[in-house]
């Protein structure tokens, strides 16, 4: 209760809401967060420092990193700013596990701190994000979505150009990499025209189809007859053509056996989960 009555004096003070001698800027980094008790605050944010690392927990950035998202929540998104050099600090701490360990929660932090910040603050880690090592990447990409849906549609479709990229990886034989891209552009499907998703999309699900991994080509077939309804239901009708006078050009008249025998799964597929009327598919 004298906590209560303590938060409450700090938060009306009038010294801290009138002093005249700090920019609005100024001002509002200066004030007082009034959700949690600020000393408790202060240790959270002391737990980057590099000197705790050596001599309390060597795991202490991890678990500074995993809470993240849980503090921000609790002091919400006009606090933001009391985060903000410590959520940069550990997206750029040398661990990988801390920096995996954002990756991971990275579309939960976006959630919560709304689209303006994120475009803001988010976006640059993110973007970093995509270019570190596979365990941090995979991180991004089984959230890819879910953190894509929510950036404005200008700059949802700047991340088109960089999709191609998941296909290379540190250990070629990560083949579950793959799987989770072709899964992850299922989803995406929905947040792309259909002149995206021709010209981006397509190519990199026609790879997958032909991959070396029977797991990856499975889930490839639903994505490709996905592909099919979406642009079968476009405005456009010329994408779903091309689309499937590629289809029996690239695996049905393939020379390989294992190109046709692609071909008939996606026919299978598309036929099963009614991607195009029966006239349409004959």
């Amino acid at each position: 209760q004298s906590m209560d009555s303590t938060l409450h004096y700090i938060h009306n003070d009038s010294d801290l809401s009138t002093n005249s001698s700090f920019s609005p800027e100024e001002e509002r980094k200066s004030k007082v967060q009034d959700v949690v008790p600020q000393a408790l605050l202060d240790q959270y944010l002391s737990m980057t420092d590099p000197s705790r690392a050596q001599t309390v927990d060597t795991e202490i950035a991890k678990h500074c990193a995993y809470s993240l998202p849980g503090v921000a929540l609790t002091l919400g998104r006009q606090n933001w700013h009391c985060l903000k050099d410590t959520y940069e600090t550990l997206a750029s701490d040398m661990q990988w596990k801390v920096r995996r360990t954002l990756a991971f929660s990275i579309h939960e932090l976006a959630v919560i701190l709304g689209d303006q910040l994120t475009a803001g603050d988010l976006v640059p880690v993110f973007n970093g994000f995509l270019k570190d090592l596979d365990e941090v990447r995979i991180g991004v990409l089984k959230h890819l979505h879910d953190f894509l849906k929510l950036l404005h549609v200008d700059k949802r479709r700047e991340y088109l150009y960089q999709l191609q990229e998941f296909l290379v990886t540190d250990n070629s034989r990560n083949w579950r990499f793959r799987a989770e891209l072709a899964e992850q552009l299922i989803l995406l499907l929905d947040l792309y025209s259909a002149r995206d998703i021709y010209d981006y999309l397509r190519p990199i699900a026609f790879s997958l189809c032909a991959d070396k991994v029977s797991s990856v080509r499975w889930i490839s077939y639903k994505l490709v007859s996905e592909m099919v309804k979406k642009l079968y239901m476009a405005s456009t009708p010329t994408f779903v053509i091309d689309l499937m006078s590629e289809l029996v050009e690239k695996f049905c008249r393939c020379h390989k056996w294992s190109g046709r025998q692609t071909f008939v799964f996606i026919c299978q597929t598309i036929s099963e989960d009614d991607c195009l009327p029966m006239d349409q598919f004959a």
